[in-house]
């Protein structure tokens, strides 16, 4: 033992190398790295330099999350130029469409569906769907569930899926046309198989739109903190934070959601959703000026007809009425521009005629999107149309088909409310008033109050009742029959 010691002790003999052993040692080290290429040859993204604003974009628009805006435009440019040279190339063709969708989400411009549509049909002219153009097809059905036309979005999801049962980009089209058709139940297993498949941003937000629809706020908040940590892009970050502020407000957070749609600002300046989230929760928090001037602000960016909707509503509760009605056409100019362009905007639309139109318009309007969508948001809008019209038998069953599945809305609360206060059921009235003020106290500067003024008034059960109601003498326990004890045997046993 001690000899091995010394002999593990004693330094080792330089290595020398004559020129014949240099020569087969560098022969060997070729064949080695040749090998290795053989291998696993270079790819693009061996590239240690950071990728260009086109490839951030085409990266994002490919797997279906936000994009930021001088990303999506230099995109846009790429593959316009590169197509004008190189026409039948259907990926590009397909990368373009998906690049002017993501356009028209950021910007609520509708101008660039059209010019999806464009783009994506060329893709499939050049590339067929027999021949497996999956980009060209997924991508034609994020269009249509963004023009709300979820019934085709579902048909280009299912077809995508038939052919391809492990592409996973299927799954956020399924998720979102499922929904918007009123099937929630397809809508929770095509989300499940997703997350199975393909964890993360594009999951993580599904799921928290599936909780969300039924009832399940916590898990809807979770499963959207899990799609903030799993975002790489600040477009992304914000859009998860905007999210975020949506669940908080409608909760009753108004606070809360204001911080996180202020994180979502400063995180990406651009993004519009969270300036008119801003509007929202500072109107909550009676800073009524603020909130003004970030409707007009998140109005002049993403002209969408919800937003005027709420400006002109906010502008009603502060005595503003000729700045409101302004607003309140504006709705209607909105809503014609976006059907020019392909947009589903009846729900929207239909609330407005209810309220300051034609109510009976709105429920023609509305009970053909029902045909269509069988989802809550528009049975919650016909039913409240049907209201407004003095059909309230009617409306009943319509507030019921929204408020049954699960979804924690103020709006559908106070719309069954009064539903049940005209059909003369004060008790029900009385419940539904209350869960709209304890589910959130501030949602409508309009509705709001006038549901706390209502439930006030209907608070207490009117005087009066069964006679006798309450005992007139005090309560004496009554002397009970003792138990009969054993009875003895025939035998005397």
């Amino acid at each position: 033992m001690d000899r091995i010691d010394e002999e593990s002790q004693t330094p080792a003999p330089p290595v020398t190398f004559t020129g014949r052993k240099t020569l087969v040692a560098a022969a060997v080290a070729v064949v080695l790295i040749a090998g290795a290429l053989l291998i696993r040859p270079a790819r693009t993204d061996d590239d240690a330099r950071p990728p260009e604003p086109s490839e951030r974009a085409a990266s994002a628009v490919g797997m279906g999350a936000p994009a930021a805006a001088v990303d999506l435009t230099a995109l846009v440019a790429d593959r316009e130029k590169w197509l004008a040279a190189h026409p039948d190339d259907d990926a590009s063709w397909a990368v373009l469409g998906s690049a002017y969708l993501e356009q028209a989400r950021r910007t609520a411009d509708s101008g660039w569906y059209p010019k999806a549509e464009r783009a994506l049909k060329r893709s499939l002219e050049v590339r067929p769907a027999e021949k497996g153009n999956f980009d060209a097809m997924t991508g034609m059905g994020a269009l249509a569930n963004a023009r709300r036309d979820f019934g085709t979005g579902r048909k280009w999801g299912e077809l995508v899926r038939a052919q391809a049962p492990k592409r996973w980009t299927a799954y956020p089209v399924l998720v979102d046309a499922y929904a918007g058709l009123g099937d929630y139940k397809a809508a929770q297993n095509a989300m499940e198989q997703l997350q199975e498949m393909r964890p993360g941003l594009a999951a993580y937000v599904r799921a928290s739109q599936v909780y969300r629809d039924r009832g399940w706020r916590e898990d809807a908040v979770v499963a959207m903190e899990h799609a903030a940590g799993a975002a790489k892009t600040p477009a992304e970050k914000a859009y998860a934070l905007f999210r975020l502020g949506e669940l908080s407000w409608e909760r009753g957070d108004a606070a809360e959601a204001l911080r996180q749609y202020e994180g979502a600002l400063r995180t990406d300046p651009a993004q519009s959703e969270a300036l008119g989230g801003r509007a929202r929760a500072l109107a909550a928090l009676g800073r009524g000026g603020e909130a003004v001037r970030d409707y007009r602000m998140a109005l002049g960016r993403t002209p969408v007809p919800r937003l005027a909707r709420e400006l002109g509503e906010l502008l009603d509760s502060l005595g503003r009425g000729q700045e409101a009605r302004a607003q309140y056409e504006a709705v209607a100019t909105m809503a014609a521009r976006d059907s020019r362009n392909g947009v589903d905007d009846d729900v929207v639309t239909g609330l407005y005629e209810a309220d300051h139109g034609d109510p009976a318009a709105a429920v023609r309007r509305l009970s053909e999107e029902w045909s269509r969508h069988k989802s809550m948001q528009v049975a919650d809008a016909l039913g409240w149309a049907l209201h407004q019209a003095g059909e309230d038998a009617a409306a009943l069953e319509y507030a019921k088909k929204a408020t049954e599945p699960g979804l924690r809305s103020a709006d559908f609360a106070f719309h069954r409310a009064m539903i049940e206060r005209g059909l003369g059921d004060v008790a029900a009235a009385r419940r539904h008033l209350q869960e709209a003020v304890r589910t959130n106290p501030h949602f409508s500067p309009v509705r709001g109050p006038l549901a706390k003024e209502i439930l006030a008034a209907i608070a207490t059960p009117p005087p009066g009742g069964p006679e006798n109601l309450q005992p007139t003498a005090p309560w004496v326990e009554p002397e009970l029959p003792k138990a009969a004890g054993p009875k003895p045997s025939p035998s005397g046993r």
